[in-house]
């Protein structure tokens, strides 16, 4: 029976590996996970086959835009920015005359959009990024062909590849705000990913309604570690064998509330299974197309 390995190793903001935990592929290139340490927000740096992509781009002035250069990152497929609040976009406006080319921009339907949202908007049609809007139903790609997105999840473009399939919000829900957080469930072969911003309860509760057997193993933990998200019913749903909250260090919020690391533990089984930037700094999983996780 062949294996997924879930490689997870927590790095510095800028500089190699201080940690390692898991094994290595057998399955050729694998989709590389990495929870950029942004202090109080989140950007996630997706790699696979030496193609680059992000969901969400931190806060700006904390130097996202300089650890992508570091890391050698000077062309993403896509970026998707999941809802416009300052924490999860602000990085994405640093990127003019700063060497790194975004092929398109993929963002959701926030009726929130404000001075920020209108400076995201700026900021792509100076560089001349295509802009897309994302709904439930379609399917953004790493492609070997090209990197887009396809209506729903068939189709022979991109088989080989991870497949980030979009889970929220429908084409008919109008929300704004966190509850607007676009949801994507990546796949890697049998490996899942999910990846949900800063999705509440209420939100968390119509994806299940949507999605009554969703699982994943790796979950991006809403909200920072919110009380306001994160109930158990969703986070038993989904299962996860490994997770990680992308937080500040003694951030004024309390992030990740107390009950919501307890409720992880008890989902996770191990409190050593769950992962945070405010304590390892930024964190790097790898998932290959295989059965089962090994940490």
């Amino acid at each position: 029976m062949k294996q997924i390995w879930i490689l997870i190793v927590a790095v510095s903001m800028f500089f190699g590996s201080c940690m390692y935990v898991s094994g290595n592929s057998e399955d050729g290139a694998p989709m590389r996970i990495t929870s950029i340490d942004v202090g109080q927000g989140l950007a996630v740096l997706l790699e696979w086959n030496g193609r680059y992509a992000m969901y969400d781009f931190g806060p700006d002035s904390v130097g996202v835009v300089d650890s992508l250069v570091v890391r050698g990152v000077d062309t993403l497929d896509w970026v998707v920015l999941g809802h416009f609040h300052r924490d999860h976009i602000g990085g994405f406006m640093e990127l003019p005359g700063r060497g790194v080319f975004v092929r398109r921009l993929y963002v959701g339907t926030d009726t929130s959009c404000n001075f920020f949202c209108d400076s995201v908007m700026r900021v792509a049609r100076t560089l001349g990024i295509p802009v897309d809007t994302l709904w439930r139903g379609e399917s953004v790609l790493f492609s070997e062909r090209e990197a887009g997105t396809t209506a729903g999840s068939g189709g022979t473009i991109g088989e080989r590849s991870p497949r980030f399939d979009v889970l929220w919000p429908a084409s008919y829900v109008r929300v704004g705000e966190n509850r607007a957080s676009v949801v994507l469930l990546g796949r890697f072969g049998v490996g899942k990913l999910l990846l949900t911003g800063d999705l509440d309860s209420v939100g968390e509760r119509q994806l299940l309604e949507m999605n009554p057997t969703l699982s994943a193993d790796l979950l991006q933990v809403g909200h920072h570690g919110s009380a306001g998200s994160n109930t158990l019913e969703f986070l038993s749903q989904v299962s996860p064998k490994y997770a990680f909250v992308s937080v500040g260090a003694e951030n004024r919020y309390g992030h990740p509330a107390p009950s919501v690391v307890r409720k992880l533990n008890i989902v996770l089984g191990d409190s050593a299974k769950l992962f945070r930037t405010d304590l390892q700094g930024s964190i790097r999983f790898e998932l290959s197309p295989s059965m089962g996780v090994l940490r």
